[in-house]
């Protein structure tokens, strides 16, 4: 491949730490060159305590903007010109934008659940929804459904308390939506599956060594109109997917979560679709 880079290259970058392992510089600049943008995405790995100067940078260098990652999510707020408004309620941003030295921060990750929802034809508005998990993924996805109209959250995590505050915030800014907040007991969570249109794990359950591992230890509580989301997308069918298989229920992982919040992402900086179906399949090999 011819070097594409010259000197009216514009620069998008990703802040965070550590990032080595980040598919994010493959996949945005695939898209790119796909679509003969004149941009270049690179990955910066910038230390705990320094995102500010790593937003400095992104001025500075008159990028297009920049993905951000942990550990500076919720940090990064403090920097920043403009906020969404759905990003001001979850509380922390993964993708900013650069408007001659104007940094304007959004969150794609609940958006981009919400994307993989409606690419699967998944109702979820006016529903019932059990999700199990309390870190920012989970925060991102939890307050973005309610935003978008589900009628009932029901959060469980093992700290009870940081599940507490995610619902406290929902309740307090989107009052249309039910939240609350339970320790993840299995029969407690098992309780709550039963009426619940949606079950989604925001854990690590499932990945690496937990690989063996679920929220639940069976799928007994699973009924045929529940549909079961998990956004560990390696392994691609977790222990919890393969129960819901096996109960019958339709399922995804978190890999359209992973490339639709990229896609939005990058609609943002350069005001374009990405090519999302040639991403699947050069990429991720679907």
């Amino acid at each position: 491949m011819a070097n594409r880079i010259q000197g009216t290259t514009t620069l998008v970058g990703l802040l965070g730490y550590p990032l080595k392992h980040s598919r994010s510089p493959h996949m945005h600049n695939t898209a790119f060159e796909a679509l003969g943008l004149d941009h270049v995405y690179m990955a910066f790995e910038v230390k705990e305590g320094y995102i500010k100067e790593g937003l400095d940078a992104i001025r500075i260098l008159n990028t297009e903007g920049c993905n951000v990652t942990m550990p500076h999510k919720k940090k990064v707020l403090e920097y920043l010109d403009e906020i969404s408004d759905d990003a001001k309620i979850i509380g922390s941003v993964n993708t900013v934008k650069n408007n001659n030295g104007k940094l304007t921060g959004y969150n794609t990750d609940g958006r981009g659940f919400i994307k993989a929802l409606e690419e699967n034809h998944v109702e979820y508005k006016n529903k019932k929804i059990v999700l199990a998990g309390a870190g920012g993924a989970a925060r991102a996805v939890a307050t973005q459904l309610a935003y978008e109209g589900a009628s009932e959250l029901v959060l469980f995590n093992r700290t009870l308390s940081t599940a507490e505050e995610i619902i406290e915030n929902i309740n307090k800014n989107i009052p249309e939506c039910k939240g609350r907040a339970l320790e993840l007991k299995e029969e407690e969570l098992k309780k709550e599956i039963q009426d619940a249109s949606i079950l989604v794990n925001c854990t690590s359950l499932g990945m690496k060594v937990t690989v063996d591992q679920a929220i639940v230890s069976s799928s007994d509580a699973f009924h045929k109109d529940l549909f079961v989301a998990d956004i560990v997308y390696d392994p691609p069918k977790t222990k919890l997917l393969e129960m819901a298989d096996e109960a019958g229920c339709r399922y995804m992982n978190g890999l359209m979560m992973m490339i639709w919040q990229g896609a939005i992402a990058f609609k943002i900086w350069t005001g374009k679709d990405m090519p999302v179906d040639l991403i699947k399949k050069e990429i991720f090999g679907n």
